[in-house]
């Protein structure tokens, strides 16, 4: 990776890309990409003559390619990007979020890789695992993602908390519009959760987009009850 440029920009993409693991070589070596930190328009022409793409700080009509904010919680990593639209956005965007995610986020994504097996073990079938750990990381769950969790909390949760299956449930919902923006949090958090999906055939696809994408879908007038896991009834009222 090129990096052109002095001063605080400069300064601070080198960390960045340092960070990352970048190696960090000059003009004139040989390289596929380059942050042109000072944004000059000579560096980009001589750059992009040699074929290499250009980021350029703060001139987006320069840019190959754009760097998003980055939120690190290793091995969480969550990137902002906006296309180059706004630099401030993204960075406004990252630092609202970083107040809101614990450091321990880290510690709990390699936790609940580490315990794969147990998880397995304690639940051989696929759907009801995933749906005890999505039980487990709702909102207020034990292993809630936004919580700050000690050493051990997913080892706990298994050995407690883990004994117990996710019951059947059947919840309704009915659309008020056909724009998914339009869904209560309630509404959006259901979908994004549920194991399938009765809706009338009128429903708009849309709506049904927003639900996972390996929830089974079932174009039906009357929902099955007493399934396993979390269903969800969409019905129309725009009909």
């Amino acid at each position: 990776m090129i990096l052109t440029g002095t001063g605080p920009a400069a300064d601070a993409k080198r960390r960045l890309l340092e960070r990352a693991g970048a190696r960090i070589v000059g003009e004139g070596e040989a390289a596929a990409l380059a942050i042109v930190a000072d944004g000059d328009e000579a560096t980009v022409a001589r750059l992009r003559a040699r074929g290499v793409l250009v980021n350029a700080t703060d001139r987006a009509d320069l840019c190959d390619f754009t760097l998003p904010a980055i939120i690190d919680r290793d091995p969480v990593m969550i990137a902002i990007g906006t296309g180059g639209a706004s630099a401030g956005l993204a960075k406004a965007l990252r630092q609202r979020l970083e107040a809101l995610l614990p450091q321990s986020l880290g510690a709990l994504a390699t936790a609940l890789a580490g315990a794969r097996d147990r998880l397995r073990g304690r639940w051989p079938d696929a759907a009801a695992r995933r749906r005890a750990i999505d039980a487990a990381l709702d909102p207020g769950g034990p292993l809630d993602p936004f919580g700050d969790h000690q050493p051990g909390a997913v080892d706990r949760w298994i050995d407690r908390d883990g004994g117990t299956e996710s019951p059947s449930e059947l919840v309704s919902i009915r659309l008020r519009s056909a724009e998914p923006d339009d869904l209560t949090l309630r509404d959006a958090r259901l979908l994004g959760q549920c194991d399938r999906i009765f809706h009338r055939r009128d429903v708009p696809p849309a709506i049904l987009n927003r639900a996972r994408t390996d929830a089974e879908r079932m174009a039906c007038d009357a929902p099955i009850s007493g399934l396993p896991g979390l269903s969800v009834d969409i019905d129309w009222a725009g009909r």
